[in-house]
C-alpha cells in the first residue's frame, strides 16, 4: 500500500531558512517538494538550494503563479514581515495549510487567518520559534515566573533582522504574562536620561533586543529575588537546529482546522 506524501510549498526557497526547508523536504520521503518560490533567482531547478539535481520543481517568481498548478497541501514561509501576511492570506485562499516561521503578526490577524482557515477547513500554524530547545525554554521561564515574578528578557541577534523585539521574546513575554500578575519593576521614580535604555515595556518587565554582526539567535530571561538570580538561556548556533520542529509542523497541521500560534501547542 503506498501512502500518499504531503505535498509541500517553500517560500523564500533560496533564503537561509528557506534553503534548509527544501533540503528537509527533499530528504523526508513523507514529503514531496512540489514548489517553491523565489523571485531572485529565475526558474532554476530548487534542487539547487539544497545540493540536490533535477527534482522537476521549477523555482517560481510569485506565490500565485507556484500554487496555481502544484495542488500543495502545505505552505513553509520563512520570509520576512512585510511579505508573510499576504502569502499566508494567499495559501489559504488556495486551500493551502500555512506553516510560518516568520514573525511580526499583529494579534489582530493572527485571529483574522484563524477564522480564514476554519472557514476553509484546514488548519495553520504561526511559530516565533521552531527550535525544540527555544520551546522549553519559553515554558521554562513562564513556570519560574510564578515564584520569581521579577523578570526581563535580554534576546540577541544578527544586525540584518527587520523586527525588534524578536518574536519569541514577545511569546515568552505573552506566556509569562499568562501566569504572572502584571508587575511594575524598578524604582518607581527611575528616569532613562537616554531613551530606551531600559528596554521595551511589556505588562510591567522590559525586553532588550540586542543586534550585532557575528550573533545568530540567543535569548536570556533574567529572574531576580531577595539575594538570588535565576537566568534561563537558550542558544541557537545552526538553522539546520530549526528543522525537526518544521517537520512536524508540516505534519501536524494536516490534522486539525483553525491557526495557531505558537509551535509548544503541538508538541506531544
Amino acid at each position: 500500500m503506498t501512502v500518499e506524501r504531503i505535498r509541500v510549498a517553500v517560500t523564500g526557497a533560496g533564503g537561509r531558512m528557506g534553503r534548509e526547508v527544501v533540503k528537509m523536504v527533499l530528504e523526508d520521503e513523507a514529503l514531496q517538494l512540489v514548489a517553491a518560490v523565489d523571485p531572485s533567482s529565475g526558474p532554476v531547478d530548487a534542487g539547487i538550494f539544497a545540493g540536490h539535481s533535477n527534482t522537476g520543481v521549477i523555482v517560481s517568481a510569485t506565490l500565485d503563479e507556484a500554487l496555481s498548478g502544484a495542488k500543495a497541501d502545505v505552505l513553509v514561509d520563512f520570509t520576512v514581515p512585510q511579505a508573510a501576511y499576504g502569502n499566508t492570506r494567499t495559501a489559504i485562499e488556495y486551500g493551502v495549510r500555512p506553516v510560518i516561521g516568520t514573525t511580526g503578526f499583529t494579534p489582530e490577524q493572527i485571529e483574522e487567518l484563524d477564522g480564514l482557515c476554519k472557514e476553509k477547513g484546514i488548519g495553520g500554524l504561526i511559530a516565533p520559534n521552531f527550535s525544540i530547545g527555544a520551546i522549553l525554554m519559553m515554558k521554562f521561564a513562564a513556570e519560574a515566573s510564578k515564584y520569581l515574578p521579577h523578570v526581563e528578557i535580554i534576546e540577541y541577534h544578527g544586525d540584518q533582522k527587520l523586527d525588534a523585539p524578536s518574536g519569541t521574546s514577545i511569546k515568552t513575554a505573552e506566556l509569562i504574562s499568562q501566569v504572572r500578575e502584571e508587575l511594575r519593576q524598578g524604582n518607581p521614580k527611575e528616569e532613562e536620561t537616554i531613551e530606551g535604555a531600559r528596554g521595551g515595556y511589556y505588562n510591567g518587565f522590559r525586553i532588550h533586543s540586542v543586534r550585532l554582526p557575528g550573533v545568530f539567535a540567543q535569548q536570556e530571561v533574567i529572574f531576580g529575588g531577595y539575594g538570588q538570580t535565576l537566568k534561563i538561556r537558550h542558544d541557537s548556533y545552526d538553522r539546520a537546529g530549526y528543522m525537526p520542529g518544521v517537520n512536524v509542523a508540516v505534519k501536524k497541521v494536516m490534522t486539525y482546522s483553525g491557526l495557531i500560534y505558537g509551535f509548544e501547542h503541538i508538541m506531544d
